[in-house]
């Protein structure tokens, strides 16, 4: 009777990147997780909202603790045209950048926040690069928090 020995284990940490089945690519990812360059804009977008959220927070202490932060890639614009402006929503050429959510209830009956909304599509096509777009979240944001507590921004003025 024949024996076989089976293969000792392999530890897929150490081996070489394979190539995929038609031997034509690497099967790991271009750039390691850790480089900027390999997030994606919905992630590199959250990213500046939580940067600016935190410069809010130092400038507010302890009054954003009531409030949600969302991030959403489009507005709802309804259908009959342009959205009507308030102080409930920063506007800019009838386009929501960003919206503030009273507290009230869920489908469900459950208590709900204030909750802050930050669209992801209108600010990146009005800012040119990533700084830009850092400025401009912190921008909107400021100027949608500072209505809201009832402290005006101290910024340039308003988009809208």
């Amino acid at each position: 009777m024949v024996q076989r020995r089976s293969a000792p284990p392999v530890d897929a940490s150490a081996a070489p990147p394979r190539r995929d089945r038609r031997g034509r690519g690497l099967r790991t990812p271009l750039l390691p997780a850790e480089l900027p360059a390999s997030r994606t804009r919905a992630e590199r977008f959250d990213q500046a909202v939580l940067e600016a959220v935190a410069e809010l927070d130092a400038r507010w202490p302890g009054r954003l603790e009531s409030l949600e932060f969302a991030v959403d890639e489009v507005p709802v614009v309804p259908a009959d045209g342009q959205e009507i402006g308030s102080d409930e929503v920063v506007l800019d050429g009838g386009v929501p950048l960003a919206r503030f959510l009273p507290p009230g209830m869920d489908s469900r009956g459950r208590p709900t926040k204030a909750r802050i909304v930050v669209y992801r599509r209108p600010l990146e096509v009005r800012s040119g690069d990533a700084g830009e777009l850092g400025d401009l979240v912190a921008e909107v944001l400021a100027e949608l928090l500072g209505e809201m507590l009832g402290e005006p921004d101290d910024g340039d003025g308003p988009i809208s």
